[in-house]
């Protein structure tokens, strides 16, 4: 077998994942909303299996760190202490010939990428989304669809130090929706309006947090390389001083080199106290820690990992993706499409195929289905699939990113074993029944 070297283009991933149920437009039917997207029944799976991830790895895998789930929808007055109100904005230019809108700092040309036509004056676009609580709308009913998870940690700084008796270095974690009106969006589900992001704020003592900053860099860029994303496809980047947030005193992004070249993933932030000295003064309620050394009350430093899930899918997917030269069972060259999706992120662990449908095998089948099914060892779905010839089976299992499967064939109605079958190297070993679970979970955990 020969892999091909050059990346996957993004049709083909689009048409991959919408065939295999892993995203769809979202309201297709209605000719579909632009830059949105519905995860089909196997990108669901991903998804969650990514989320999951994350959540096992940064908060129960650490003592340092608890969770939380805060309200999309908070008090205005969060967003003015902020400083999104103010400062959460791009500079927009228009077309004055197609009238087309792009962001200025991503233009690479005084022109119109669309026409080549004259671009108006830059003015500035708050990104926020807006909506209206209540039954009249009107300026007292306004309010924001979160453009950060953020703030919501921040204002429950004083909740969570009382209710978890924490001090710190401590990290909240959380995993929600957020919203921004992007002028320019595109590139599949790399920048959409309405996506999911996966977010630390983690406090240190002020004077601590360069060197706290620093290892969350490095511990987030060994987390996408333990699940799978290849070296050489990511690197750090350091935002240059003109460019930093306002409330930023040094930020690192990672990026993964996607089709169409390098594009962030996470941003590790380091938000000094801003946040919080920020909301102490517009709330009117202090949010701090009393330091026993100091004997004072200290508002700490915030480290914030914070990484988009919808690109965090994307670089997989992309990275998984992979093109082989193959031979059929009949002996033909054909060409193989596989995932090699990390095996935690995989959305079918394993798939039982009887090798036809033969009504001899069937019931065997479903009892080796229904065993890997209810097993607590394989933690996800477990596919039963006999439709079309059994390596047409197996190329759709590769397509989709599962690891294992599991055939059965006319001699396992003798001698009670049946025929493991690995995605990557395509091996196959035979093994007895009763060892089954016990030797998927091995492969699996691997």
């Amino acid at each position: 077998m020969t892999e091909t070297v050059s990346p996957v283009d993004l049709t083909t991933l689009t048409s991959l994942c919408k065939r295999r149920g892993f995203l769809f437009q979202s309201s297709e039917i209605y000719g579909g909303l632009a830059s949105t997207w519905d995860y089909g029944p196997l990108g669901v799976e991903l998804k969650n299996n990514v989320k999951r991830a994350w959540w096992q790895h940064f908060v129960w895998g650490r003592d340092d760190m608890i969770g939380l789930d805060a309200a999309i929808l908070m008090h205005p007055g969060v967003w003015r202490a902020s400083g999104h109100a103010d400062h959460f904005s791009d500079p927009l230019v228009e077309c004055l010939q197609c009238r087309m809108r792009w962001r200025e700092d991503q233009l690479e040309q005084p022109a119109c990428p669309n026409c080549g036509g004259e671009l108006s004056e830059p003015r500035h676009f708050n990104q926020m989304l807006t909506t209206n609580l209540g039954p009249v709308q009107d300026d007292a009913s306004l309010t924001f669809l979160r453009p950060e998870t953020a703030q919501g940690i921040f204002v429950n700084f004083n909740n969570v130090l009382t209710a978890m008796r924490r001090r710190p270095p401590f990290g909240i974690a959380q995993i929600g929706k957020a919203f921004r009106n992007e002028i320019t969006t595109g590139n599949f589900i790399f920048r959409t309006r309405e996506f999911e992001m996966m977010e630390i704020e983690f406090f240190v003592r002020p004077g601590e947090d360069q060197e706290w900053h620093q290892e969350w860099v490095r511990e987030c860029v060994d987390w996408y390389s333990a699940l799978g994303l290849r070296e050489d496809r990511l690197r750090l980047r350091p935002h240059d001083p003109d460019e930093l947030s306002h409330y930023s005193k040094a930020t690192t992004d990672v990026e993964y080199r996607f089709p169409w070249g390098w594009g962030e993933i996470q941003g590790i932030a380091n938000r000094t106290d801003y946040d919080l000295r920020a909301h102490s003064q517009h709330s009117g309620e202090t949010l701090a820690y009393f330091d026993d050394d100091t004997r004072e009350h200290v508002a700490p430093y915030v480290i914030e990992p914070s990484a988009g899930v919808d690109r965090a899918v994307m670089a997989f997917l992309v990275d998984a993706y992979g093109e082989e030269e193959a031979v059929s069972a009949k002996g033909k060259a054909e060409k193989r499409v596989v995932l090699r999706l990390h095996p935690a992120l995989a959305p079918v662990k394993v798939a039982v195929l009887p090798l036809s449908r033969n009504e001899r095998l069937a019931p065997t089948a479903r009892r080796v289905h229904d065993l890997l099914r209810r097993s607590r060892a394989i933690d996800g779905p477990v596919q039963y699939d006999d439709a079309q010839s059994i390596g047409r089976r197996y190329r759709r299992q590769d397509e989709i990113g599962a690891p294992l499967c599991v055939t059965v064939d006319f001699d396992t109605l003798d001698d009670h074993a049946v025929t493991i079958r690995d995605r990557d190297t395509m091996a196959q070993d035979r093994v007895p029944i009763e060892r089954l679970v016990e030797e998927l979970r091995g492969r699996l955990a691997q």
